[in-house]
């Protein structure tokens, strides 16, 4: 057991104050406020909500050590990119590198590897390894369910992927860009939970009263934080933070602090 003091950032009950917190077990086991004058603050560890490793162009446990810095302690973790090269190697190799480190990694199953029929891939993911891959404990998740244009077809592949994850109840997560109207009610309804790909205040807005949850992501490449920040007064309990894809430059002068940052600065 050991204790730390430190300003603790309470964000249950709103509040920061001087405190003892009990650590037993590697867990916070209590919270005692305490009446002195601190220097140090302690809240939780930040989690990208979405992002593919690979595009850092490091393995999992080197990323980890860069983004710890910067107080990210988990991230949702899609390994498309490393699967579409391959396959089911790439995907073991990226959790049993991930087992190097104390960090939580979140990996899902990706739906769709390749993208798509008219793309050229190392390896392919059907709808039988899907099945096999969702029942390793290590993949808590269905990865973005990117081929949206098959869910509208009710294309039985991507079909029988998304069945075998609800079968076993585990979340979906969503890439519908642009969708609208009765295509992405259709959508959600096939069980898809989230989206990382709204860029406009209005879809993304469309999008959460349909009870998605809604990504706001902020990466190397696609910037969509100033647009769908209005939203978060609003829907503060369907928004997370993601980066999707972090390169390296990028990671080494911040992670999801950033928009934290950005966030606390509008109020």
């Amino acid at each position: 057991m050991m204790n730390i003091k430190a300003n603790y950032i309470d964000l249950q009950n709103r509040e920061i104050y001087p405190a003892v917190i009990e650590i037993k077990d590697k867990k916070i086991h209590a919270v005692a406020k305490i009446n002195e004058v601190l220097s140090t603050y302690l809240l939780p560890g930040f989690i990208d909500a979405h992002i593919h490793i690979e595009s850092s162009m490091l393995v999992p446990s080197e990323f980890a050590r860069i983004a710890v810095r910067y107080g990210t302690v988990a991230t949702v973790s899609d390994p498309h990119e490393v699967a579409n090269v391959l396959g089911v190697k790439g995907v073991e190799f990226m959790l049993e590198n991930a087992e190097k480190v104390n960090f939580h990694f979140n990996f899902g199953v990706s739906p769709c590897v390749p993208a798509t029929l008219f793309e050229t891939s190392g390896a392919t993911l059907d709808v039988d390894t899907v099945k096999e891959l969702l029942q390793n404990p290590k993949l808590n998740h269905l990865s973005e369910v990117m081929a949206f244009p098959s869910v509208l077809n009710d294309d039985p592949e991507i079909m029988g992927k998304i069945a075998a994850a609800k079968a076993l109840h585990l979340p979906i997560d969503g890439h519908a860009p642009f969708l609208s109207g009765e295509d992405l009610k259709k959508y959600v309804n096939a069980g898809i939970s989230t989206d990382h790909e709204a860029s406009s205040y209005e879809e993304g807005k469309e999008k959460l009263e349909l009870g998605m949850k809604i990504l706001i992501r902020e990466g190397s490449a696609a910037k969509n934080y100033e647009a769908l920040s209005p939203l978060i007064a609003e829907y503060p309990d369907m928004l997370m933070l993601c980066s999707e894809d972090r390169h390296p430059n990028d990671l080494l002068q911040g992670h999801i602090n950033t928009l934290v940052k950005r966030s606390i600065a509008k109020g």
